[in-house]
């Protein structure tokens, strides 16, 4: 059959308005084809039109969990079945915040390991926990789809979590404890852990962290499969669902904070652990219990492959004209759906041009349809959607460090500060619990305050944008450790002045601990603002069969920030302080000789300029419009 030459080319990105970042999620206009056309074996009798508004359907279609059509699709998905997921979640959070403030304790007091090596050691645990969700993000677009990848890896931390606890209960994987006070401990005189038992821990740790790694990235996008992409209210469900989800991330940490705390405290450090397995175990089982309810995508093949094969088709015609008379257009497949399985057709854009040789088409009839030479728009738009997305969680990398950073220095602030409530004195390890009140106040507040609220402002129909959350999340982020700097000051001249210059384990009983709040408080605000709309955003704008990669960027840039929180710290702490010259570092242990309130007036400074980068790729990124097919 003659191709047809009336193919509907609708612009597929909105321009960014000028008066506020991301403000481009409008309805689309045609975009101009320039000098490259589609070309297909058949007419393509699709019309599009746009449902719900800014944000409609790919053209996927829900399976069941053997891969064949749903018989009853209304009694499958919906908020029913995104509840049992969110159970599986708030227990990995748990579990996830148990470690992180737990471990660099339990490596201190319990293993005899320095406190500097065992803050960076689970640093690195975390840092490589998040950006190995890549992996769980492949494995389930390209081979498992999403719930059996979240099954086998759920069942891998359970695992981790139980080899954890039998550390912290068999004496024989721990050292000594015999005449080992706290002064001992402070010295470094007591026997340190052998390295088989640290390689016991390591092990198990890291087991841990693949589990999360795997869990991580699948269960957001997971969640949000469960609403229908075809449904006027879908853009509305997708976005109290991230905020629900988020809600129960808060509810994980903040259990992870308090109880699990009490626990260790009250009956040691096998129970705490152990109270994290169980906790694991019970949401694997409720997450199993709610299969018959899920709906599946299919997975679409290795990502990574269709991009190598762009990538290697671009190069081979790099020399090429788009212009030149030896090719007809852009390839595409005829009808309906792409060539990829779990993927609706993506429509050509004029960025990234250059990607486009990849699916130029020879004019011969007997055309070789070697992947590695020729692919189709939709391959190459994938491309083009994930280099467009990848600079935006970059730009959230500074805020992980800050929340990595506080997790350690703003504790070492609470141990010289009065941290009673009356007649309660709470644990300093329990400090980190009040950016999760924060969090939990906030999202409870989003819609009946602070969404219409923004909607006045700015005359979005969800009060802003992702991106205008995303940038009011760093400037919030940017206050907190403003306030961090200004604060420490305070502390650290009062301390002097009072005579607990060398007392920096003793609490100052006439200041108290709770004017850290105003930091913590401003950084769960940051968080909600920024984290939840960066998920939704990157869970939006990702291709169909790239979901769980796209929201394991999030991830990623949550691990890189662990890292270069460490790569900060190490060299601030070699270009501050001097053994030789009895010069102190910035970062000293002795929290009142060091300068941690210079230490947070340069990630101030180092969060601005972040700031600074966002805005400019934000003003700049064109929001995807998607079109469904008109049945």
């Amino acid at each position: 059959m003659e191709p047809s030459k009336e193919i509907i080319l609708s612009r597929e990105c909105a321009p960014v308005g000028s008066l506020a970042i991301g403000a481009g999620e409008e309805t689309a206009t045609p975009t101009r084809q320039q000098d490259l056309q589609f070309h297909s074996a058949q007419s393509d009798e699709s019309r599009f039109k746009g449902i719900g508004g800014d944000y409609v359907a790919g053209g996927t279609t829900p399976v069941n969990i053997w891969g064949k059509p749903i018989d009853d699709l209304p009694k499958t998905g919906g908020w029913v079945a995104a509840f049992f997921i969110f159970g599986n979640e708030m227990a990995e959070r748990m579990a996830y915040f148990g470690l992180s403030v737990n471990m660099v304790t339990f490596m201190f007091y319990i293993m005899h390991r320095p406190f500097t090596s065992s803050a960076n050691a689970v640093n690195t645990f975390l840092g490589i926990s998040q950006v190995s969700s890549v992996l769980g993000g492949f494995i389930a677009d390209a081979y498992l789809g999403r719930y059996w990848t979240i099954a086998i890896f759920t069942t891998i931390y359970l695992l981790g979590l139980t080899g954890i606890t039998l550390c912290a209960t068999m004496s024989v994987f721990t050292p000594n404890q015999h005449q080992c006070d706290q002064l001992s401990i402070l010295l470094g005189t007591c026997e340190q852990a052998k390295p088989w038992q640290m390689l016991y821990l390591y092990v198990v740790l890291y087991v841990t962290g693949l589990g999360a790694a795997g869990i991580r990235p699948c269960v957001s996008s997971f969640g949000a499969d469960q609403f229908d992409e075809r449904s006027k209210d879908y853009k509305t469900h997708l976005d109290r669902f991230f905020n629900f989800f988020y809600l129960s991330v808060t509810i994980g940490a903040i259990v992870a904070f308090t109880m699990v705390v009490y626990i260790q405290m009250k009956h040691g450090w096998g129970s705490a652990f152990g109270s994290l397995a169980i906790a694991m175990g019970v949401s694997n089982v409720v997450f199993f219990v709610g299969t018959p309810l899920y709906r599946h995508r299919l997975p679409g093949g290795s990502p990574l492959t269709r991009v190598a094969q762009v990538l290697v088709a671009a190069f081979r015609k790099r020399n090429v004209s788009s212009s030149s008379n030896e090719f007809i257009g852009l390839y595409e497949v005829p009808g309906r759906n792409s060539a990829i399985k779990g993927s609706g057709k993506i429509e050509h854009t004029d960025n990234f041009r250059w990607l486009d040789k990849a699916a130029l088409q020879p004019k011969e009839d007997a055309v070789d349809h070697n992947p590695w030479r020729l692919c189709t728009v939709t391959q190459v738009e994938e491309v083009k959607i994930l280099l467009r997305l990848l600079p935006i969680p970059m730009c959230t990398i500074m805020l992980s460090v800050v929340l990595t950073e506080y997790l350690t220095l703003s504790v070492q602030q609470a141990y010289t500060l009065n941290t009673h409530m009356g007649n309660l004195k709470l644990p300093v390890t329990c400090m980190p619990v009040f950016p999760g009140l924060s969090i939990f106040l906030i999202l409870a507040l989003y819609y009946s305050t602070f969404a219409p609220l923004f909607r006045r402002i700015t005359g979005h129909p969800h009060g802003a944008s992702q991106l205008q959350r995303v940038g009011l999340g760093l400037v919030i982020s940017i206050l907190s450790v403003a306030w961090a700097g200004a604060f420490e000051r305070y502390r650290r001249n009062y301390a002097i002045k009072h005579g607990y210059e060398y007392l920096f384990l003793s609490a100052m009983p006439n200041l108290s601990a709770y004017w850290l709040l105003i930091q913590y408080c401003l950084i769960g605000i940051a968080e909600v603002f920024s984290i939840v709309a960066l998920m939704e955003f990157l869970y939006q704008e990702a291709p169909d069969a790239m979901r769980s990669i796209g929201s394991a960027y999030a991830a990623i840039a949550g691990g890189l920030g662990c890292f270069v929180a460490i790569i900060i710290n190490n060299i601030v702490k070699s270009t501050t302080g001097n053994e030789a010259k009895g010069q102190v570092s910035w970062l000293s242990q002795n929290i009142n000789q060091g300068r941690f309130d210079y230490f947070y007036w340069l990630l101030a400074a180092l969060s601005f300029i972040n700031f600074c980068v966002f805005l400019f790729l934000a003003r700049r990124y064109k929001y995807r419009v998607r079109k469904v097919v008109e049945l």
